[in-house]
This record gives C-alpha cells, structure tokens and sequence, in this order.
C-alpha cells in the first residue's frame, strides 16, 4: 500500500466524520474482511508493553524525516526501534 493511500484519524475526527454524514473512502482494490463470530472468539486484546520516557540525542535530519512523515513520528521510531531488537535478539555481541 502507498503511504498516500493511508489515513490517519482519532476516533473524535471519526464520528465528526460521521455526523456530518461524510465518509471515508476505502481505497479501491482494498480487502473486505468479515469479522464474523470466530474472529472475535479467537480475537486477543494486545497491550503494548509500559513506555518510558528517556532523553535521547538524534541527527537531525533524522528526526526531520520521521517528522515529515505525519503525526505518530515518535511511535514509527519506536516500532523501528523494537523491529531492529526483534531482529537481533538472540544474537551474541
């Protein structure tokens, strides 16, 4: 999926959304997926672990770039972060 195909919105912009009786489109070729009865049976309720709050040096260009990407830029970081660690666990240093 393009980065121009995906739509950030919080659920206050959400019912806005729908009280004004607009809509936001899915986009074409998108694939419906029935959330049928076995899906939420089997369904789990995933929690991200605690944060914690650090003070952390970067280049700039950095965080420029991740900031020019859209609101979220410090959870995008945080998911590249836990991928590169997800990687590399197990590993020996």
């Amino acid at each position: 999926m393009a980065d121009e195909d995906t739509k950030r919105y919080s659920a206050a912009q959400l019912e806005r959304i729908a009280a004004r009786g607009d809509y936001v489109p899915t986009r074409d070729g998108a694939p419906e997926i029935e959330l049928d009865e076995h899906f939420w049976h089997h369904a789990k309720v995933v929690v991200p672990p605690g944060k914690t709050s650090v003070h952390l040096r970067l280049d700039k260009d950095v965080l420029a770039w991740f900031k020019a990407q859209g609101r979220g830029h410090l959870t995008r970081m945080n998911a590249v972060l836990r991928a590169y660690m997800e990687a590399h666990q197990g590993e020996r240093r």
